[in-house]
């Protein structure tokens, strides 16, 4: 029950130690040998973060866009307005005869002209996991009781404004954001 631009923070913290050497090793193994992932592929896997990062965040952004559009009108062709907003955004256009938006939930599931909610929580999840778990240890357990008290357990009961300074000691910033979209 929090923001709608909030909402995604919490699971998309879980993602960020996916993409890190030490929590890599604790939790996978050959399913046979039980040995670690080799150094080589490690390093393979940690530098395939942002491949196809480009493409994946332009599609967020034309979808973000596409949901604004068809909300902010009275009526839409919504396979026209998608077709328009990925040829002028992506440079690509949509599959003649198609319209992705009937299969698109999140446009009337909760999102409701808010589908940016999802980016922008991935702005205030790598502030919260760069500015804190990688500064301070990311098995750090006061900064996970932190991060639980300050967080997850007030949840819609306070504004998430104000949690992300409780955990922060801050305003959110953008830049763990970019660097960790590989724009540095």
């Amino acid at each position: 029950r929090v923001e709608r631009d909030f909402v995604e923070a919490p699971s998309q913290m879980l993602e960020n130690w996916c993409w890190q050497p030490a929590a890599l090793a604790r939790m996978s193994a050959h399913h046979q040998t039980g040995e670690p992932i080799p150094d080589a592929l490690m390093a393979a896997l940690l530098a395939s973060r942002n491949a196809n990062s480009g493409i994946l965040n332009m599609r967020q952004i034309v979808l973000a866009s596409f949901d604004q559009a068809i909300h902010t009108s009275p009526s839409a062709d919504t396979a026209a307005v998608l077709d328009r907003i990925s040829a002028e955004l992506l440079q690509i256009p949509s599959s003649p005869g198609t319209n992705m938006a009937a299969s698109f939930g999140h446009l009337a599931g909760g999102y409701d002209a808010q589908y940016y909610g999802y980016m922008w929580s991935e702005v205030f999840s790598a502030d919260m996991f760069a500015s804190r778990f990688e500064a301070e240890g990311i098995f750090n357990p006061e900064t996970g009781a932190s991060y639980r008290a300050e967080v997850l357990a007030p949840g819609g009961s306070r504004d998430a404004s104000e949690s992300l300074r409780a955990f922060l000691g801050r305003d959110p910033i953008q830049e763990p954001f970019l660097k960790s979209k590989g724009l540095e």
